[in-house]
């Protein structure tokens, strides 16, 4: 089986990664952070996604010798000039605890900091660049879902903000991106976007 590296922990993001490669090349197989030896990971302190993605794009090859994909991406709020931003995973503070932990404190946060923006003003997108480095050389893909924040957390999928983010293509009913089905979150999604246009570079330099 071919093989690919994530430099990622996130068994969600490897897992999305996984679908949505395999429709390109079935037998290929990702890898995260947790299934390599041990290595140094960069600090993410790029102002950019673009600049993040990368250096963990570059850590990641060098360490494994695999084609290695890293992503970078945040939510990007108008009332708040656009922040978290790259600070999204950490909007709270780091931490040194559970995931979802730091994903519970980074939701409460940010709705303290909307608590009085009304609905009209809450517009938000979710941004993401996948860089992928290989032998070969590297490229940067980018991809965007627009919608908006509620007031409220919904859903029990998907990850970090997703539980409070309804995007423009479910704005009638109202769903969350947590509240989608992943085969949906995938075909709407910034990091779904990104990767299927970069799914089908990586098979051709992957599997050939």
């Amino acid at each position: 089986m071919s093989r690919v590296f994530l430099a990622s922990r996130n068994s969600k993001k490897i897992e999305e990664m996984q679908r949505i490669l395999r429709e390109h090349a079935p037998d290929l197989d990702v890898l995260g952070i947790d299934d390599v030896e041990h290595y140094d990971e960069p600090v993410e302190d790029q102002a950019t996604f673009e600049g993040n993605a990368l250096l963990k794009a570059r850590a990641g090859f060098a360490a494994t010798g695999l084609p290695s994909l890293a992503d970078d991406s945040g939510l990007c709020v108008d009332a708040l000039n656009g922040m978290p931003g790259v600070l999204s995973a950490r909007w709270s503070g780091t931490s040194l605890g559970p995931k979802k932990g730091q994903d519970d404190r980074n939701n409460e946060l940010l709705l303290q900091q909307l608590s009085d923006v009304p609905d009209e003003r809450r517009g938000a997108h979710f941004a993401c660049a996948v860089a992928f480095v290989h032998a070969g050389g590297e490229e940067v893909v980018e991809g965007r879902m627009s919608g908006r924040v509620i007031r409220e957390l919904r859903g029990s999928g998907g990850f970090g903000y997703d539980v409070l983010f309804v995007a423009d293509e479910h704005a009638a009913e109202g769903l969350t991106s947590a509240e989608l089905a992943p085969t949906e979150k995938d075909r709407i999604s910034h990091r779904g976007r990104a990767l299927r246009e970069i799914a089908p570079r990586v098979a051709k330099v992957v599997v050939g």
